[in-house]
This record gives C-alpha cells, structure tokens and sequence, in this order.
C-alpha cells in the first residue's frame, strides 16, 4: 500500500483560500490554488486479483497483491490472461504490461518502496520465494536488471506491510506482523542495512492481543532522516503508551512523540506518507463514533496541521502539488468543509492539504472482492496517478484491481441539461436548470442559446450531491416564440448543445404566478413538467426540487383559470425532495393545492433533516413545519420548537375535489386556511424548530404527532407549491384565492 512508501514531495505553494464548509447543503467555493488530476481514466491493465502495494520508479510501475494473472484494459475475466504471480511490472507512460515478471511465492505481496534513486525495489509481504529465490518475506529487486538481489534476505518471521527507507538507502525499515529477524526479537517494526544486515533499531511495538490489531501498517522518515513515523495497531512502544501512532528517533527507536487521545482502540493507523514538511495518515475503525478519516501533522514537531472526520475507512493516502489523494469507502462527510452527506460510498478522494476542504474530484469505483474496500494503494508516476485495490470497476466501467488517472486538461464534460423555461411577463423568459456534475471541474459555465445563437452565460458551482439551479432571464417581444438550449464548459473544453425547448413569451401578466410571486416566497415549485428529475423553482431563491419515486406528471392542475398542470403521488414514494439546504426563518407559511380521496393520509409539505442525495434514506430524524393529513382527511399544521404544537381542521377534505392550503406560523401563532377561510389556529405556536434542513412535498415522517396517520406517502395530486419566510397575514391569503 502506499502507506509504507517514503516520499519526498515539494508542496506547491498555496494562496488565499476561500473555502465554505458544506455540511450536505451549501454550495463550496471554488478552491483556490489547488488543481487536481482529471477524473479520466487511461487504458490500463487489469488483474485477476487485489493489488494491495504500488510503487513507481524510473517509468516502471510495480505492483503487488493476491492475483495470478493479468489482462489487457477491457478484456473480460478469464480471457486473453497473462501469468503474473503477486507481481507484475507496468509503462508508467501507457500502461502495457513489461516482461519483468518475477513470481513472488507464498501469500501476498503488501508491501513495495524503491529507493531515492529507484535503483532497487524493496518486496515484503508473506512471501516465499521471489524471481526464484528463497526469501523470507523482505525482497529486494534490482530494477535495472529486474533481477533479485540474492544477498539482501532478511529472514523476518511474519507479515511485512509496511517500508521505508532514508535518503540515502543505507536503511531499510520495515513494519508488520512478525516479532523476530534474524533470530532477534523485534516487535512489529526492524530495520536492516541495504545488505539485509539487521541494526538494532527496535521500536518494539506491542499490539492488544487482539487478532486484528496486530501490525505496523505504515512507516514514513523525515526528510532530514532523523525521525520515522510509525501507525498501525500497536499500543505501546518500548513498554510506554503509544496508541496507534508515534514518532521514534531513526537511530535509537527511543519514542520523540505520541499522541494521547488522538485515536482511540477502536480505530487503526492503515496509512504513512510524508513530504517535505508534514506526514499524512489515513484510519480505519470500527463501530460509531471512530476515526475513520485522514490528518497532517508536522513531521518535526508532532503538531496537529488539521483532521477530517469523514466515516469509512481510509486504506491509502497520497501528497501531490499541494493535494492529498486518498483511497477509502468514504459515506459521510458532512463534518469535513467541503463534504457531503451520509450516503453512498465514494472511494476515491482529494482534499486541499493547506485546509483539508475536499476539491471536487470525484471518480469512483466499487467496493470490489476480498475485504471488499474499494482501493488500497496509490502512486504517482510523472503526474498520473495509479491506484490499486480491490475493486471491479471504475466511473461504471469494468476494469479489475488497478486504474489510472491523467494530468488534466481533459474532456470529460458533463452533457448540457435542457432548460426549464416559464413566461408570467410580457416580453419576459425565465430559463432555469439543474446544474450537471463534472467529476473534477467544481466551477461550470454555461451557455445560453436563443434560436441558435449564445446570448448569455452563467457560472455556477455543483457537486454530486449538490446541484443547485440556475438560472437566466431573457427579454424577447411579446408573443413572440423561441427555442432555447444550453451547453456547459469546464476550464477546457465544451459540451455539444443540450435538447430543446421552445415558448412563447407572454403578452400580459400571468395571473395566478404573479399573485403568489408579489410577495417574495423563498420558493415556488409550480410542478408543470412532463418528467423527472428537475422540479423548477420560479421564484429568485433557485431552490431546485427533485422528482423521486411514484409520481406522475402533467396531471391536471387545481388553480382555477390557469393552464398549468401537477402531479400525482402513488402514495408509497411518490415525493419532490429539495437538495439545497436552507436554514428558515422561525416564521413561515406554506402554499398548496391538493386533491385527494386517500383514507391513510400523509404529509402534504414539511422541512425536516433528511436529505435524499447521495442515495441517502431521506427520511428525517428532525422534522415540523408541516402539514399533513390524517386518515380521515383533516389537515394538521405543527411546528416544534420547546415542544410540539399544532391546529388541525374540523372538517376532512379527502373528498376528491381541488383545495387550496395555506399555512402560516409567526407572531400570532399558528393558522390554517383551506379555500380562502381559516379553518384553525393556535396562537401559542410562535415560533418552529431552529435547525438545518431540507423541504418535501409529498412524503416524510410524522412518527410522534397527534393523529399520526398510517401512511406518511401522500396519495394524490399536488399543484403550485410555495414557501415563504415570514407569516403570510389574512390579505395576502385572501389575494392568494381571488
């Protein structure tokens, strides 16, 4: 794994950052400083196994696992296969396979490191023999020549899984699972000359007893050789407590820093890397609440330079131009600035070394075989970046146990979305979308076209889990009909034009959009498209709603005189979903129509904390502001502040005809109209929860409020849905029916 590597990198000098932390909702500033590799992958070899160690030196890359054969990028298991054991030799420039071929005999290879001047490849792992020659676990290969060093043969009684080796390869570290060399006692960690000759460095690392916390997993030396830096499972060193991590003098082994509290026994150091200044290690740990991210620390001085808490285990990390690549099966990383919420796993990662702010580089691949943890190991090779592991595929494709990426520029644009387009004034058209993902341009552009031809731009930041829209206002003649398309660019290139829509700009205000859009609601869904996934806001807050689930579109809409078409909620599913967070106002009011003959009730509208991108549940832990129905059809407006407050109506309205709701909560309490009179109130209900979340129409949790109904799922149709951050007052709501 990369991990045992010793790298001496110079880390680009960064600017004036302005980076915003994402906890699942803001849109991140564009990092400054920090460029990453691009997210396209280049043809490359595959195995037929795990690649758990890679290492590059002098245009070759090496790698090592638990596989027997390897093929050609794009052929299938089991075909067009070479015979390669535990090892295999690569181009750094193409990928093609080399003839240097030793086989490594035994279990696995887990650990591979050159040299400073890459002349020599050191091998550990539970290995046999290599290239032919009987060795006990610790190789080492004359690159050149690819050939084995017949006189470098320590003989090391376990695992080795970690190396590393000082400027001038004089010394030889090791870490493991093993307590002797040479017929020496050595706990977990030794150190040979680069003649195999052991040296009386001894750590003597002592790990609990427990079976998987038994090992040295990484080793790094600093860069004026007086320091190594040693993570793994171990508790003590030399008989005093060193949980997890500790830095040794590199000639005595004598103990210069732990960190106490840092980790705890429930999590384990899997990785070591170091450049010039600071070292960097990635964690693993099992069950809530452990440390399963990345940190930096000065390798001098043993001081904290920041840590992320992101949950699922990091295997490898890498230092490069001022960014920190790691590998891991990261799912939540809503407390790291620049994160995303709990969710999918997403294995490959990039994070500003100044600040730890995640850049947006995103590719991916699956969890794999084996342990099942996606990637295991980097290198970096002029640029390139190659990673192993135990992966199947990468961005969707198939390609087993290793990849690589490439330096940008690339051409990986995100296709061009088709644009929502709106006309409440005469002259005037709104063009709105939902902004695309580039797996490693955070910043797009995007072109607006008018009948063929560009007239205008808008820039807007998105991530995978973050897509907020966008929006652009266009004046024409009134009555006049247009066709409009987009593309989009990243810093290099740009998308083939997206689909077409076509409108014609109104001649006189749109009646019942503009009654709702004079008094500033924060968003209005009008629910009028003809499929999913964008649901447009029409308002100025560009708070874009996401179709999910049963729903059914174009259905025929409740505003009385007006054209505009809803949608139909199955009842199971069916729901729009904000992915923006918002952080609202004590007071609110929410504006809907409905029609429904539903005897299970559900909730019509509410905020709550769940959140639905990156594959999460989406269903919320916190929740009021909402209105729901109960089974027998009355509506219930709550908010929960010190505790829960509601009004609900006298009568039902699961009748099947249209109705219109509105909900207001403010100074004078809660209050409820349906069809223009208020039908409840509750004057003690001033004030609603004060917390971070997300709006649904259609579908949440109501668990714990009075007259819970069975359902949570709505089962009807839904029109023209607006949120506002204030209490609407009687006026406003009677010119909302007028």
């Amino acid at each position: 794994m990369l991990g045992v590597t010793r790298r001496r990198l110079a880390l680009v000098a960064v600017g004036a950052v302005a980076l915003v932390p994402i906890m699942g909702g803001a849109t991140p500033a564009a990092a400054a400083g920090e460029a990453t590799i691009s997210a396209d992958t280049a043809s490359t070899y595959q195995t037929n196994g795990v690649v758990w160690a890679l290492a590059y030196a002098n245009g070759v890359v090496y790698a090592g696992g638990s596989f027997d054969r390897v093929r050609p990028p794009g052929a299938a298991p089991g075909t067009n296969e070479t015979v390669r054991n535990n090892f295999a030799a690569f181009d750094a420039s193409t990928g093609a396979l080399l003839p240097c071929a030793p086989s490594a005999g035994g279990t696995s290879v887990r650990a591979l490191t050159p040299s400073p001047d890459g002349s020599t490849l050191y091998v550990g792992g539970l290995v046999t023999s290599f290239g032919g020659v009987g060795v006990q676990n610790l190789a080492a290969l004359n690159t050149a020549s690819c050939t084995v060093n017949t006189g470098f043969r320590p003989a090391v009684n376990g695992w080795v899984r970690a190396i590393a080796t000082n400027s001038t390869a004089s010394t030889v570290y090791f870490g493991g699972e093993f307590q002797s060399v040479a017929g020496e006692p050595r706990g977990l960690a030794a150190a040979v000359t680069n003649t195999g000759a052991l040296l009386p460095w001894s750590p003597n690392a002592v790990a609990p007893g427990d079976a998987r916390y038994n090992s040295v997993r990484g080793l790094t030396v600093s860069g004026d050789d007086s320091r190594v830096v040693l993570g793994g499972d171990f508790n003590t060193l030399g008989g005093l407590p060193a949980m997890r991590l500790a830095i040794v003098n590199s000639t005595t082994g004598a103990i210069l820093n732990t960190f106490p509290g840092f980790i705890t026994s429930a999590s384990s150091v899997r990785s070591v890397v170091s450049d010039s200044q600071n070292f960097y290690l990635g964690a693993e740990g099992t069950g809530g609440g452990v440390f399963d991210g990345r940190a930096a620390f000065n390798i001098y001085t043993g001081a904290l330079v920041w840590r992320d808490n992101c949950l699922g285990a990091t295997q490898a990390v890498l230092p490069y131009n001022g960014v920190l690549y790691s590998g891991s099966h990261a799912h939540n990383c809503s407390t790291t600035p620049g994160g995303y919420p709990d969710g999918s796993r997403h294995h490959l990662l990039a994070q500003s070394i100044a600040d730890r702010t995640l850049l947006p580089w995103f590719p991916n691949t699956n969890d794999g075989i084996a342990e099942q943890n996606g990637p295991r190991a980097l290198a970096m090779a002029n640029g390139t970046l190659w990673v192993g592991g135990e992966f199947t595929t990468v961005n969707g494709a198939a390609q087993q146990g290793l990849t690589r990426f490439t330096p940008k520029p690339d051409h990986n644009n995100a296709s061009a979305p088709v644009p929502s387009v709106a006309s409440y004034q005469p002259g005037q058209v709104q063009v709105r979308w939902r902004s695309v993902v580039d797996l490693d341009d955070g910043t797009l552009t995007y072109h607006v076209f008018r009948d063929g031809v560009e007239i205008g731009t808008v820039t807007g930041d998105s991530r995978f889990w973050l897509r907020p829209q966008l929006s652009f206002v266009d004046t024409v003649a009134p009555g006049s009909f247009h066709v409009y398309r987009l593309s989009v660019s990243d810093a290099n290139s740009t998308s083939a034009l997206g689909g077409t829509v076509g409108i014609t700009a109104a001649t006189s205000p749109a009646v019942y959009p503009n009654k709702i859009l004079v008094d500033n609601p924060v968003t209005y869904w009008r629910l009028d498209e003809a499929g999913a996934p964008f649901a447009a806001d029409s308002s100025t807050g560009n708070i874009a709603g996401v179709y999910s689930g049963g729903v059914s579109y174009r259905q025929a809409g409740g505003v009385p005189g007006d054209t505009d078409t809803g949608v139909t909620f199955n009842g199971t599913d069916g729901r729009v979903l904000s992915w923006t967070a918002q952080n609202p106002t004590a007071s609110y009011s929410l504006d809907l129509w409905f029609r429904t003959t539903t005897t299970s009730g559900g909730k019509l509208i509410g905020f709550g904390t769940g959140i639905s991108s990156n594959n999460a549940t989406g269903i919320s832990g916190t929740y009021d502001r909402h209105i729901y129905m109960t089974n027998s059809g009355r509506l219930v407006i709550g908010n929960r502040a010190d505790t829960i407050r509601t009004a609900t109506s006298p009568a039902s309205y699961n009748n099947g005809a249209w109705h219109h709701v509105i909900g207001t909560s403010g100074a004078t309490g809660l209050h409820l109209y349906v069809d223009g009179v208020e039908v409840a109130s509750n004057a003690a209900a001033t004030s609603a929860g004060a917390y971070t979340g997300y709006w649904r129409i259609g579908y949440d949790n109501i668990n714990g409020w009075p007259s819970q109904p069975s359902s949570r799922a709505f089962a009807g149709s839904i029109d023209d849905v607006a949120i506002y951050n204030y209490q609407l007052t009687p006026a406003q709501v009677a010119a909302h029916m007028s």
